[in-house]
């Protein structure tokens, strides 16, 4: 069973979701909406309306204490190749990971709604984004929510290599009051980094 949502801000309990994950379709992209959702461990993901709202379990997460970084990637940072930024230029961070090709994707999920109700969010404090510079050129970087000592990430690009390695490991590195970090679903690049799967009741037990 999947929900249909009114205006009412509310959401079903993220246990009756479906096997995928999917919890319900509709409602909008407020500030008040999205906020309950990331709190009660729902995020939108759709390609074209309506909305979809999901609560995969298990839950896909990184830990900062079990960050790992590579021998390749620690002479990367030390030398300093990359200039990392913090909540720089949140607008083209967005627009550089809606507009990255990704492997087996035709398109992106991030559109024009999506761009504009998390512009909103960081113009209110909520949204941030890791910017990674090559000289004067932003080249990666990362955004997503931060709602105490979580932060639930949402998308991150490169066009060049290593670029979003080195905005999400400084970021892990420069916050140590991070109690994980909410990485979604599973991709090799973030699994490489540490990150592990959850049970969702743990993950939800953790964000409370």
């Amino acid at each position: 069973m999947v929900f249909s949502l009114t205006k009412e801000l509310v959401f079903p309990p993220v246990h009756l979701s479906d096997d995928d994950g999917l919890l319900a379709v509709g409602g909008d992209l407020s500030t008040e909406r999205l906020l309950l959702a990331y709190r009660s461990g729902i995020f939108p993901w759709y390609n074209e309306p309506p909305i979809l709202w999901w609560s995969p379990d298990p839950r896909f997460v990184l830990f900062p204490s079990e960050l790992k970084v590579s021998a390749s990637m620690r002479q990367i940072l030390k030398k300093q190749v990359f200039r990392i930024t913090f909540n720089q230029n949140f607008a083209a961070v967005i627009r550089g990971c809606r507009r990255v090709p990704r492997k087996g994707q035709d398109g992106t999920w991030i559109t024009n709604a999506i761009e504009r109700a998390y512009i909103q969010l960081h113009e209110q404090g909520y949204a941030h984004s890791v910017e990674c510079w090559l000289e004067d050129k932003l080249v990666g970087g990362l955004y997503g929510i931060r709602l105490g000592n979580c932060f639930f990430g949402e998308s991150m690009f490169a066009n060049v290599s290593n670029a979003s390695k080195a905005a999400f490991i400084t970021f892990v590195q420069s916050h140590n009051d991070l109690t994980l970090v909410d990485c979604q679903v599973h991709t090799e690049h973030l699994a490489t980094l540490g990150a592990r799967f959850i049970n969702r009741d743990e993950f939800l037990e953790l964000i409370e």
